[in-house]
């Protein structure tokens, strides 16, 4: 096992992110999507975790699993709801399990079941994800730190320049990589990265790549739930010809409706393939894709941008995409 800053000052990491599943019996079915993850000899594998500690018991058994594959495993670990003793009993137990690489963030807000609105309160010790970052790089210094990123700036941050502020703020708490909010607009990425590191920020970067396998987690109608700041999220316009050319009538039978939905996968796989190419030319350490659970799509993805090699020796780098995909 490794910390990830370390695997990151020799190359260029290729990693996968998976979320714990709700369901009592979703465990098991997460563990073999993780052994498919398995065979492409991922750099690591990041677990997600609730803000205020939800779902903490299967991210510990996710992340356990993914330490005993042989493979590096970093928690996502938010500050809302938390005090010094649960942080420390928490690292404590991760720690136990071998896992040694964390994403240190705020967290989401709770909702107020009265009001339905976010309640900034947050009922803990820590307020900000940088101190959340200068609280486990100084108490629990046997872990390799990340911090988060937003290309298209966070939602909360009072400004751009705010939001430069406090990834020098938590590059200097102690953080030693940055994991990056995914990006659709190439443009904008580079814009961000340009931006910050004029401001000093040299720590590695590591980009979050959501893949487009549906309508649905493509930018567009549920985009909300999919992206730290929906109304800053642009869409490209190669994405968005692709959203609009395979939508399924209105009254379709399920075969066609299958159709269209197996077609625009095809297609947005395709076009997630076209946008890791780019990134890789744009100041990227590193490649992240979210599995969304659904591993055998994501691993397609790995195979045909030629990150990873098949596990069968098979050639599956796609050279020539079937659709236009627009120039760089």
């Amino acid at each position: 096992m490794a910390r990830i800053a370390d695997i990151l000052k020799k190359k260029m990491t290729v990693s996968f992110e998976v979320f714990p599943p709700k369901e009592d019996d979703g465990v098991p079915k997460l563990q073999k999507e993780i052994d498919i993850c398995k065979k492409y000899n991922p750099d690591f594998i990041s677990c997600t975790y609730g803000a205020g500690g939800t779902n903490k018991g299967k991210s510990v058994e996710v992340c356990s699993y993914v330490q005993k594959q042989g493979i590096n495993c970093m928690t996502h670990y938010t500050c809302i709801m938390e005090t010094e003793k649960t942080i420390d009993d928490n690292l404590k137990e991760y720690a136990s399990h071998g896992v040694e690489n964390i994403l240190a963030l705020r967290g989401d807000y709770r909702i107020d079941p009265e009001t339905g609105k976010p309640d900034v309160k947050t009922g803990g010790r820590f307020h900000y994800a940088s101190q959340l970052v200068d609280y486990v790089h100084t108490k629990h210094s046997n872990y390799c730190i990340a911090c988060a990123g937003d290309p298209e700036i966070h939602t909360d941050a009072r400004s751009k320049w705010a939001d430069m502020a406090f990834m020098r703020i938590k590059q200097d708490a102690g953080a030693e990589f940055c994991l990056a909010q995914t990006c659709h607009d190439i443009a904008a990425y580079e814009k961000w990265i340009k931006t910050l590191r004029k401001a000093g920020f040299h720590l590695p970067v590591v980009l979050g790549v959501m893949p487009a396998l549906n309508a649905g987690n493509a930018p567009g109608p549920n985009i909300a739930a999919l992206t730290m700041n929906p109304n800053e999220c642009a869409i490209p316009r190669s994405l968005a010809a692709i959203i609009g050319k395979y939508p399924a009538p209105r009254g379709a039978s399920p075969e066609l409706t299958k159709q269209y939905a197996d077609d625009f996968k095809k297609a947005g796989k395709e076009w997630t393939v076209d946008q890791i190419h780019k990134l890789m030319c744009c100041d990227v350490q590193g490649i992240h894709l979210y599995t969304l659970n659904k591993a055998p799509d994501a691993v397609d993805i790995v195979e045909w941008a030629g990150l990873r090699p098949s596990p069968e020796g098979k050639d599956t780098v796609h050279r020539r995409p079937e659709i236009f995909l627009g120039n760089f």
